[in-house]
């Protein structure tokens, strides 16, 4: 499937986007919209269309299956994004990485700041990229500012594992990729990871693959 036209208005984009059903195609980094900073949303699609959009982000990003998505990840450069986190990991994973359930959200003119000094640092993976994982060091809590899908004010304060989703998904609107902020020599395949370093930390892999994580 075709991207939607770049310069066409946005209802219009999102509309032939939704046209096809079902889940929508993610795009892949290369695109120019995964590096431009996204348009603020106020308004562009009306009540209706936005619905339908945030649906569609929904079910876009179970299939994928992640826990977060993006609008420019499937070609519409608004500053939306939606997340979602069930936590289905082993308590011990969940307690090294502050991993809880989230429920489904939208994030809407998303803009967050770290609370405090604390890093960590945990390896990140990104439908955008997909194949790969890297270790990223991000502020371990942040305060999310922006709205929902209803206009109502957001303010609030994350850590743990949901500070580094509304990190990482924020980022999309601003044009940065995880990578950005990755330590490159730890850069693993999905298959290298899941067989290397599925440990709770990526403590070990910071040993034999030579980088430094935060203290």
């Amino acid at each position: 499937m075709a991207p939607p036209r770049e310069h066409a208005p946005l209802a219009e984009r999102v509309e032939e986007l939704l046209a096809a059903g079902g889940p929508l195609p993610v795009v892949a980094a290369g695109r120019p919209v995964l590096r431009r900073g996204a348009e603020r949303y106020d308004g562009q699609l009306g009540p209706a269309l936005l619905a339908r959009f945030v649906e569609a982000l929904r079910v876009t990003m179970h299939a994928a299956p992640g826990v977060g998505l993006a609008a420019p990840q499937v070609g519409i450069p608004l500053r939306i994004a939606v997340v979602e986190d069930p936590a289905p990991v082993p308590e011990e994973v969940a307690a090294a990485r502050g991993r809880v359930p989230q429920p489904f959200r939208v994030l809407v003119n998303p803009s967050y700041e770290p609370v405090g000094t604390a890093r960590a640092a945990f390896f990140e993976g990104c439908l955008s990229v997909p194949g790969w994982q890297a270790v990223v060091a991000r502020h371990a809590e942040v305060r999310l500012r922006g709205e929902d899908e209803h206009g109502r004010a957001l303010d609030e304060v994350f850590g743990g594992w949901p500070a580094r989703i509304v990190q990482h998904e924020t980022d999309h609107l601003d044009g940065t990729l995880y990578l950005d902020r990755a330590e490159l020599r730890s850069l693993s395949t999905n298959e290298a990871a899941a067989a290397l370093w599925a440990q709770p930390t990526p403590d070990a892999a910071a040993e034999q693959l030579g980088f430094e994580l935060p203290r």
